[in-house]
């Protein structure tokens, strides 16, 4: 034991104001050596309990002799040589009531693997190998290079024959690193986004309810597991996305919920999750909660966070219809004020320390100036999931081919506010679970227009302007609902249409990357310009997407896309064009090694001097069923 300190007073007073950014550095179980002796520091903040102690498997779980010694600001600390690293351990506290309470540690690096809820002690030593990685993310914006991402729950990827010390058949995190990024890299996507990673008691919550905000979860391995899997992800030039929960937390008993006997993190009780919602109002709150969002992006790399849930951050009422239980702030409106001072802190915080990473809000309402810098009144985000876009496709897509032309508009609407916020395009987990059916289990028709249907919903997705996000087993065409206990349905790939699929995938991804007129304005109306939007008779869209506005580009600046929403194919479809010349087919959906019905055009396509859908030259081209294609001018 020791009496030197081990928070200091400055570090406990910016940690009350709320503007620690670190905690992690002091808070939580630190191996250290302290007057010659090696042992561990441990140090917690639960201002309320009138006695705390260290119970663990150092001292057979009894507090008496582990007393922890209270500081200023509501701290208490230990320094024992008697813990080690790996030692399981809690904090014992006693609340003004007299009544015996034992918690994880709020800031433990690792916590024992579930059903056990002890923090473990666990250092954050790893040699990383991915400095070309960083040193190519800091060059240039992320705004004007592709966002493709995948998106993954680490437990259902894969999975194997089960262990009794692995009934599950989980991949660890070093499994994982030895297929994932191989595999990301053959389907060419850019980004991984992992569903919450950070430790919690229930499998089924997907990782949604946390109790450990900066420990990975022990399912899989340890924390330099984890790293080794974001190193390798990194090495193999892929972007990892953390999902990223501060809007609420679980309720067991050994989080964070009445953790010194009063409401110390939460507000009230989520009435729609049965989780609790996190006090924005108190400033330590905004400490632990910055803090963790800083330890994902320096300890481990991570290249953005994606904050889930913050349409439930904003609205003081979210989820309550009841008039009598509504609650309205001090100016009378339902917006969460603190919420929002939170979040345009965090958001400008993550750009001091680390401008080259991004975050992303899952906003699913018509909160203004999400991806707007706090200064001129945004949440400062960098990105925002397009909820909007993503219901009207579906609803479109799932429609019986008679009824689409009644129903145009949803296809079209979304470009009426594309470039109102940064959007990313979401088929995300969300639509392929609860009844919702997967994908291509919305898709009307027979088994070859389910196909034709899917790949057409895949091509309107990258052709269209803002990042793109899919869920895994989208890209093999997997018809059941994802399955948390189980692996993604990989036997598929022995069948030839979900095998075409998958390459149909690969393919349009890869030309993705290749063609900058894709992504290079992909949140300007710069990079679009509508051709035909509402040719609702024959579900036709037309449209250009550049590298630079149409008034300025040059004839390697632009791509034309021609999609096709019913089964009926046109042999002479004449299509505007900007340039005189010669054009070629690069991609069409349609092509026999997908599974389509192989109506291409082949050759060199030749523009005729016609003024056409506002353009000086016209080409004729044959328009696929049930399918696109994207033509580019000939160098």
């Amino acid at each position: 034991m020791t009496d030197h300190r081990l928070i200091s007073e400055s570090e406990a007073f910016l940690y009350n104001q709320g503007t620690y950014y670190h905690a992690y550095n002091t808070l939580g179980a630190h191996i250290m050596e302290v007057d010659g002796q090696q042992g561990v520091g441990f140090v917690v903040w639960a201002p309320h309990a009138c006695r705390v102690s260290l119970v663990g498997e150092f001292n057979g779980w009894q507090g008496d002799g582990f007393e922890m010694k209270p500081l200023t600001g509501g701290f208490w600390q230990i320094f024992t040589t008697r813990a080690k690293a790996g030692d399981l351990y809690k904090y014992r506290l006693e609340t003004g009531q007299g009544r015996i309470i034992y918690k994880a540690d709020p800031f433990a690096f690792m916590a024992e693997k579930r059903p056990g809820t002890a923090s473990r002690v666990a250092a954050l030593n790893y040699e990383w190998h991915d400095g070309e990685w960083l040193r190519q993310r800091a060059k240039g914006s992320h705004f004007e290079k592709p966002l493709n991402i995948y998106e993954l729950h680490l437990g259902s990827w894969r999975r194997k024959e089960g262990s009794p010390d692995n009934p599950e058949g989980f991949y660890s995190y070093r499994e994982l690193a030895a297929e994932l990024p191989a595999y990301l890299q053959e389907m060419g996507y850019t980004h991984v986004e992992l569903m919450p990673v950070m430790e919690h008691p229930f499998d089924g919550s997907w990782g949604y309810q946390t109790t450990g905000y900066f420990a990975p979860t022990s399912r899989y391995g340890s924390p330099q597991d984890f790293m080794f899997l974001m190193d390798s992800l990194h090495q193999a030039g892929l972007g990892v996305i953390l999902d990223w929960v501060p809007g609420h937390f679980c309720r067991d008993e050994h989080g964070l919920v009445q953790f010194d006997g009063t409401n110390l993190y939460e507000e009230e009780e989520h009435i729609e999750w049965g989780t609790y919602k996190f006090n924005f109002r108190r400033t330590e709150v905004r400490s632990f909660l910055i803090s963790s969002a800083m330890f994902w992006l320096a300890m481990y790399h991570a290249d953005g966070l994606r904050c889930d849930g913050v349409s439930s951050m904003l609205y003081m009422n979210y989820g309550i219809d009841n008039p009598a239980l509504k609650r309205f702030n001090e100016q009378g409106g339902e917006e969460n004020l603190p919420a929002v001072a939170f979040l345009q802190q965090l958001n400008q915080t993550i750009g001091s320390y680390f401008p080259d990473v991004f975050t992303v809000a899952e906003e699913s309402t018509a909160w203004p100036l999400v991806t707007y810098p706090p200064a001129a009144g945004g949440l400062g985000f960098h990105y925002k999931w397009d909820m909007g876009w993503m219901n009207d496709t579906l609803k479109y897509m799932s429609i019986d081919f008679p009824g689409r032309f009644y129903n145009h508009r949803l296809l079209t609407f979304s470009m009426m506010y594309a470039f109102n916020e940064n959007f990313v395009l979401p088929l995300s987990h969300d639509e392929v679970v609860h009844g919702k059916k997967s994908l291509i289990g919305r898709m009307p028709g027979d088994y070859w227009r389910q196909f034709a249907n899917l790949r057409l919903l895949y091509l309107y997705q990258m052709m269209h302007s803002g990042a793109k996000l899919n869920f895994m087993g989208n890209e093999m065409a997997q018809f059941i609902e994802w399955r948390f206990a189980e692996q993604l349905e990989w036997f598929l790939l022995d069948y030839e249409k979900h095998e075409q699929y998958q390459r149909f995938v690969a393919k349009l991804n890869k030309l993705y990357l290749q063609e900058t007129a894709l992504w290079r304005q992909n949140y300007s109306w710069d990079g679009f310009q509508w051709l035909e939007a509402d040719n609702a008779e024959q579900s036709v869209l037309l449209f250009l997407r550049s590298t630079k506005p149409m008034e300025r580009a040059r004839r390697s600046d632009f791509v034309l896309v021609a999609l096709n929403f019913l089964p009926e194919s046109y042999q002479e479809y004449q299509v505007g064009v900007p340039f005189a010349g010669d054009y070629l087919e690069i991609f069409n959906s349609d092509a026999p090694e997908f599974g389509g019905s192989g109506k291409l055009n082949t050759g060199r396509l030749t523009a005729e001097k016609q003024r056409m859908h506002g353009q000086p030259y016209a080409l004729t081209l044959r328009v696929p069923p049930l399918g696109g294609l994207i033509i580019k001018p000939v160098k």
